[in-house]
């Protein structure tokens, strides 16, 4: 499906988000995921978890058997904006939370692909009209549920407070140079703080995003680049944005005991399907599933 539609003018796209979401529920296009919240306290993060009723277990579980496409063709009762010349905005069909967007790719590339020049220039288009949780799954086992690539961003004034629980324990990161660590993070990953400043200077923030993106993946020992003799996928990772930070976390897994985890989850997000589930990750905590679908810290 194909829009006519020119870019987005600077602060169109939060009301056309909005005139949008109303238009796909009148249409009954999107399906909003009841859940009952909890919270779940763990190494000094209040963790926000979200327990999925059996109706809405049951609707994801249909979706999910899917093969085909959902971008290619997309719904167009889904369409929010043309937000770049390379990617569309969609609404997110299946949302725990309002006005979740995926930012996807016209034509299809793989979810495990490498980010382009292009996908930071779109996500920071969303970033810079709405304040929010950037993030992108790259592949299955980082929690990726379709292939085609999407990256997706979630309104912080949608959350429920405290909005990115996970936030509190940046503020002790320890800088290596553009990047660092945090010590109250487990885990392998990387971390690098921002200026807000730089979103006014769109085409030196691609490249600003572009190099610290790929100053993260080698911190962890990622390839940076597809070459000939380096393949377009990379190993999977979560990649997390906002505006003043970035996080990228290596994933060794999906799964903790069952519970899909993707990047909400280094945000101090998880969703859970049942009850038992939900036991599970209290009996466990929250951390510790974090720390078991990641990598180990670098002695």
């Amino acid at each position: 499906m194909n829009h006519s539609n020119p870019l987005p003018k600077p602060g169109t796209l939060w009301p056309t988000l909005l005139e949008r979401t109303a238009h796909a529920r009148n249409r009954k296009a999107i399906l909003s995921i009841p859940t009952e919240p909890e919270v779940i306290e763990q190494s000094g993060v209040a963790f926000q978890v979200r327990v999925l009723t059996a109706l809405a277990a049951k609707a994801l579980v249909t979706a999910a058997k899917s093969n085909a496409d959902p971008f290619l063709p997309y719904d167009p009762d889904l369409f929010v904006a043309d937000i770049s010349p390379t990617h569309v905005a969609l609404l997110n069909k299946f949302n725990v939370v309002d006005h979740h967007l995926l930012i996807v790719t016209r034509a299809f590339e793989d979810q495990e692909a490498l980010l382009t020049r292009e996908d930071c220039a779109a996500l920071l288009i969303g970033l810079t009209e709405i304040d929010g949780l950037g993030f992108y799954n790259a592949g299955p086992a980082a929690g990726a549920s379709q292939r085609h690539k999407h990256l997706q961003l979630i309104p912080l004034s949608v959350l429920p407070e405290p909005r990115l629980p996970i936030e509190p324990l940046l503020r002790a990161a320890r800088m290596a140079g553009p990047t660092g660590t945090v010590p109250g993070l487990p885990f392998l990953h990387a971390y690098a703080p921002l200026d807000p400043a730089w979103l006014d200077h769109r085409n030196e923030s691609v490249a600003s995003m572009l190099a610290c993106y790929r100053s993260l993946l080698r911190a962890v020992g990622l390839s940076v680049e597809a070459t000939a003799e380096r393949p377009v996928r990379s190993a999977p990772y979560n990649l997390l944005m906002t505006r003043q930070w970035l996080l990228l976390v290596p994933r060794s897994q999906e799964y903790f005991k069952g519970i899909s985890i993707n990047a909400l989850g280094f945000a101090g997000a998880l969703l859970v399907k049942s009850v038992a589930q939900l036991a599970m990750l209290r009996k466990h905590g929250p951390m510790t599933a974090l720390q078991r679908v990641a990598l180990p810290q670098k002695s």
